[in-house]
């Protein structure tokens, strides 16, 4: 009888316990600055919610993509959050992979961007909780570009930027004319690359859902580029996305960047940019059509249906992507660190205004300006500016990206690179039944 009470003693211990108590999730992100500055932050959420701890997998953005599509397509339980974007809620919410979101009336989903509540929605319900959106623009340096006597407009030609680029060129003093993605991914090289073809005219898959990467607007678009980095841009560009090109661009290396807006805010930090009150920001560029021009991407946190703990999971989701967070990091860091791209809020607030109001209307009106379901000059059968939201794209964008990266590196021709881009889609697009022989 004395054994039995003292074990249930022992029980009720354990149970009242609060490190018993907590419940821990596991959230995969990837390790760009925004995310770190949100595990920073994570104790505020602990302290606000001590039943639940978090623990963090912090990736590079391949890897991350790599091993959550793994996981999460297996039904694993490694993650209860994990970070995505549009292509994957589009996709994934489709197989059956995701929970809703479903956060509280004072989480405002009204208050989010429309191009980003609808990327990141399905049949009207939210997947995904945008952490923050992003378009692209055309980022250079001010100062370089008036010593040249070089104007840029709201939204340059390709063939502007190249002859800036050609000019601003100077390797003496260690600035390069242009830094653009060259690391092989469909969300690396492949997401610049493609709002090139599509602003040459170019897609995809036609309507018959034919890949039509040996047309011509592929070939320019992808000569111009190869052109471009291998002339004017940073040595080693095949090795360098998003990451490493704010890193140069904030060094001054960089007389021209086109790239995430999302980066607007970092190099305009005094703290952290050499390049602070010199930038200029315009719209990203094009050939003969604006459509399809500029991405649209938001870097979001969503919870798989395999996790452990879904309801913990969403609690730390709506806090991460509500108007309290990003109060939190204004509080902290200041209105100039916020996560952009994701709520009216944000743009309307004077102390945001105040700090970026030099870039805020370039980086707002590029997000609103981008129509997925319509970003092609053909007509296309698919969403997506930068992608195609089908199960067979991911394998196809890094195919391709790697043979983009193969002629940049000078390993093959444009030529070759497209025609063995052309086959590895076809081949993919025959395998998931598009069509036949």
């Amino acid at each position: 009888m004395r054994a039995s009470f003292f074990r249930l003693a022992c029980s009720l211990a354990v149970l009242a316990s609060p490190a018993w108590a907590a419940t821990e999730i596991v959230v995969a992100t990837v390790n760009n600055e925004h995310m770190i500055e949100m595990q920073r932050l994570t104790p505020h959420f602990e302290r606000a919610n001590p039943d639940i701890r978090v623990r963090w997998v912090t990736l590079e953005e391949a890897g991350l993509r790599q091993r959550v599509a793994t996981d999460v397509a297996r039904g694993a339980t490694r993650y209860d959050v994990v970070t995505i974007g549009m292509y994957e809620t589009q996709v994934w919410a489709r197989k059956g992979w995701l929970r809703p979101i479903e956060p509280p009336p004072a989480y405002d989903v009204d208050d989010l961007l429309p191009a980003i509540r609808a990327g990141l929605s399905v049949d009207g319900r939210l997947y995904a909780a945008p952490f923050y959106g992003e378009s692209s623009m055309l980022y250079y340096r001010r100062d370089l570009a008036a010593r040249a006597g070089i104007s840029f407009g709201e939204r340059p030609t390709w063939r502007e930027v190249r002859a800036a680029a050609e000019r601003l060129n100077d390797p003496a003093a260690g600035v390069h004319g242009i830094c653009l993605r060259g690391k092989p991914g469909w969300g690396d090289n492949m997401a610049l690359l493609l709002t090139m073809v599509n602003g040459f005219g170019g897609q995809w898959f036609d309507m018959a859902w034919r890949p039509q990467l040996e047309t011509r607007p592929w070939r320019e678009a992808v000569t111009l580029y190869v052109e471009l980095l291998q002339r004017w841009g940073p040595p080693g560009s095949a090795a360098n996305s998003y990451n490493e090109l704010l890193t140069l661009f904030r060094a001054g290396r960089c007389a021209i960047w086109v790239d995430a807006t999302i980066a607007a805010g970092f190099v305009s930090d005094p703290a952290g940019s050499s390049v602070a009150g010199r930038v200029g920001f315009t719209q990203a560029p094009y050939a003969v059509t604006t459509k399809g021009a500029n991405w649209l991407w938001a870097w979001s946190l969503a919870v798989p249906t395999s996790s452990r703990h879904p309801q913990p999971a969403r609690r730390f989701v709506t806090w991460a992507t509500s108007k309290e967070y990003t109060a939190l990091v204004a509080r902290e860091r200041g209105w100039a660190a916020v996560p952009t791209g994701t709520r009216r809020s944000t743009y309307a607030n004077p102390a945001f205004q105040r700090v970026a109001g030099h870039f805020a209307a370039a980086e707002k009106k590029a997000i609103d300006s981008v129509d997925p379901g319509d970003s092609t000059l053909p007509r296309s059968p698919y969403q997506g500016v930068q992608y195609a939201a089908i199960p067979e794209f991911q394998t196809i964008g890094v195919a391709v990206g790697q043979q983009i990266a193969a002629a940049l590196t000078g390993r093959t021709t444009v030529e070759q690179a497209l025609r063995a881009s052309q086959a590895a889609a076809d081949r993919e697009m025959r395998a998931g039944g598009y069509y036949g022989n």
